[in-house]
């Protein structure tokens, strides 16, 4: 049997190299011109730093495993330090909060050493990039992809390992139950909305100044901070994710230096002049987001396969990505979770 695999984010990477140790016949595609999804990092010098997910946790078994298969190095969070508090009107207070991801754990290169690790263990006819699925055509002999180029790929079984709002979009024949698009564009897709800042400093002057490089803004454009230094050495780095909604953070210039003013509020005159600052809106990525991933998320959705979009085409078309996890759903382990369970459907 042949797996096309649609996704070439932490899901579809995990479901493909699980189908090469066993030797089974599948293809990956991803429309990116990288593979790794909502996994990315920038660089800086020598150092990595993640403008998607940052962190695993203890009790998640399978990123712990899959990080230790790959001979990465992993390290806690920085978190040592007073706290800082922002408060409406401006106003910076020290020893306020609490240091939320204390306890987790990062990984030395960024996650994209996890993705690029299992993404070369693939061979090359195996994998593809900038491969744009616009359509799936379902027949007796089994299921056609159509690319946006004309190209057309033949597979027994499809798994779509993406978002299922970015999976609605495309065109099925025959055509989906009505309830099952529906219930497709109706789950919230991790973090499409979030925008994350990221600022790269020579010297970690915050840590020296006693401060951990966590705080909490009532003010923003940033409500939520963190260090985001490698384990060793610099380059460093704070990052926060971005309270601003989606429709009023269009304007990226003014946005950084609204960010560089509230870093020099928080920790002083030196992180308002960063090395390097960069900024990445996952709301304006259409691999990523759609229009109804812009309206906020107050709280972390429930997540799982949902019956109507299970058994699809007798089985021929599936779901994995971590917005189909029902335990770990929306976290990278999460990721795995949903790989796991095509697996052993």
């Amino acid at each position: 049997m042949k797996t096309l695999i649609i996704g070439g984010g932490l899901s579809g990477l995990a479901l493909a190299e699980a189908l090469q140790t066993l030797g089974e016949d599948y293809l990956i595609v991803e429309a990116r011109n990288r593979f790794g999804g909502r996994i990315m990092t920038m660089q800086q010098g020598s150092a990595h730093f993640d403008m998607g997910p940052a962190w695993f946790w203890p009790g998640q078994p399978r990123m712990d495993a899959l990080v230790n298969r790959l001979g990465l190095e992993r390290f806690e969070q920085h978190s040592d330090g007073i706290l800082t508090f922002e408060d409406e009107q401006g106003q910076v207070q020290r020893g306020r909060g609490h240091a939320s991801m204390q306890g987790s754990w990062r990984v030395q290169g960024g996650f994209t050493a996890l993705t690029d690790a299992l993404a070369n263990r693939l061979p090359a006819n195996l994998k593809r990039m900038n491969a744009q699925v616009a359509a799936l055509h379902r027949s007796d002999t089994g299921v056609t992809a159509h690319l946006s180029d004309g190209e057309k790929l033949r597979a027994d079984r499809v798994v779509l390992a993406l978002p299922p709002r970015v999976a609605a979009t495309f065109n099925y024949v025959p055509a989906l139950p009505p309830k099952t698009l529906q219930t497709m564009q109706n789950v919230p897709t991790w973090m499409a909305g979030q925008a994350k800042a990221m600022a790269v400093y020579d010297t970690p002057f915050w840590r020296d100044a006693g401060l951990s490089g966590d705080a909490i803004s009532r003010m923003g454009p940033m409500v939520e901070i963190h260090d985001a230094s490698p384990a060793h050495s610099g380059p460093y780095a704070l990052f926060g994710f971005i309270g601003v909604p989606p429709q009023a953070r269009g304007d990226v210039e003014q946005l950084s230096d609204q960010v560089k003013a509230q870093l020099g509020r928080l920790f002083g005159p030196a992180a308002a002049n960063p090395a390097a600052l960069f900024i990445k809106d996952w709301a304006t990525d259409p691999r990523t987001s759609t229009k109804a991933d812009l309206a906020p998320l107050y709280a972390h959705p429930t997540y799982a396969l949902p019956a109507d979009m299970a058994n699809l085409w007798g089985g021929a078309l599936m779901f994995a990505g971590t917005e189909v996890a029902p335990e770990f759903g929306g976290y990278l382990e999460g990721a795995l979770e949903a790989a796991e369970n095509v697996l052993t459907a």
